[in-house]
């Protein structure tokens, strides 16, 4: 019995599963590609799946590293369709081309990173030469069917491209685009072993520069915010997006985190090691995550909860990402799959 029932989880919205830790992309933020080795299996996939209907999962995320590296991606990912679940790909797209009609089938929503506006960017940032590969991913992903989306990381190499981002999601024909802050506040985000790589963070001198490209933004693409093409507010970019770089440099507090997503979500990765979100990493496994309940419930876990949920983790002061859910939502999807068939 945990030791901390008032953090006891009975309904688990949201899991993430990390079905790789390798990757084909060589992000300068990111150290996936430099040290991932291990995969899930369609057979550890499976053994979770009495887990996920006792928690009423609704949602199931693919992510990595690169979840399409994995040679049982479409096994697992039909697996969790014929049990009711909502697939969701997260890709950095690389191999999106070859096997989009497939993911148009299986996926409930698809979303791409894509963190240049142009090849030259993309080159910079992701560390090789893919611009026109992902973009015809992306390209033959909606020709499928699929509710494909862009998620963009914001950082000095590509901050300047707000706005061309924006036409770039309308021309390839994605459903909707979100923005955030690259993070280099959290050193052992995205399995960093050392701390995020220089240059990454906007300087102070170019902070005027950012905020003025932000509020262009909302003047000049009202339309993108108005049908939700742009997921964000145009406060809530500026608060996010600014404020948080602005924090980087010195010159201000960080944003306001308003977070409660350990008690609605948790992440598996490729080794069954289960966490409370992307940017905590959980307690040492005793044994493999088959139970997931019974590893949410344990007291190392309720513990780990207990000290997110009363602030007590710098981690969260930084984070880039905070998600917030209504305890009270009726449906377990709504608010958890960006724009697409479950939205």
């Amino acid at each position: 019995m945990p030791c901390h029932p008032e953090s006891s989880l009975r309904r688990l919205p949201l899991v993430t599963l990390y079905l790789s830790e390798r990757c084909n992309s060589r992000c300068i933020s990111c150290d996936y590609w430099r040290y991932g080795r291990a995969e899930l299996d369609l057979a550890s996939v499976r053994k979770l799946l009495p887990s996920l209907e006792r928690l009423r999962t609704e949602v199931v995320l693919l992510s990595g590293g690169e979840p399409l590296l994995n040679p049982e991606w479409a096994p697992i990912a039909a697996l969790l369709r014929r049990q009711g679940l909502k697939p969701w790909l997260l890709t950095s797209g690389l191999s999106l081309a070859k096997h989009a009609r497939r993911a148009g089938i299986l996926f409930d929503a698809i979303t791409v990173s894509l963190d240049g506006a142009d090849r030259a960017t993309y080159n910079a940032i992701r560390g090789v030469d893919a611009f026109d590969v992902v973009c015809r991913g992306v390209r033959a992903a909606v020709a499928a069917g699929a509710p494909v989306t862009l998620r963009v990381t914001l950082q000095r190499g590509n901050f300047r491209q707000l706005p061309h981002f924006v036409d770039l999601g309308r021309t390839l024909g994605v459903t909707q685009l979100s923005f955030l802050a690259v993070d280099v506040a959290n050193t052992h985000a995205f399995s960093r072993r050392e701390a995020a790589a220089a240059g990454l963070a906007l300087c102070p001198e170019e902070l005027p520069q950012l905020e003025r490209l932000l509020l262009e933004l909302e003047r000049d693409r009202a339309d993108a915010f108005r049908t939700g093409l742009i997921a964000e507010s145009a406060p809530k970019l500026r608060r996010r997006i600014l404020q948080y770089f602005t924090a980087v440099c010195g010159l201000g507090p960080y944003p306001e985190v308003r977070c409660n997503a350990p008690e609605f979500s948790a992440v598996i990765d490729a080794r069954g090691r289960v966490s409370p979100c992307f940017f905590i990493g959980g307690p040492a496994p005793a044994a493999a995550a088959d139970d997931l309940e019974e590893v949410l419930n344990s007291e190392a876990m309720t513990g780990l909860r207990g000290t997110i949920r009363r602030g007590e983790r710098a981690e969260c002061a930084r984070c880039v990402c905070s998600m917030w859910r209504d305890p009270g939502a009726a449906a377990a999807d709504r608010g958890l799959l960006p724009a697409g068939r479950g939205a």
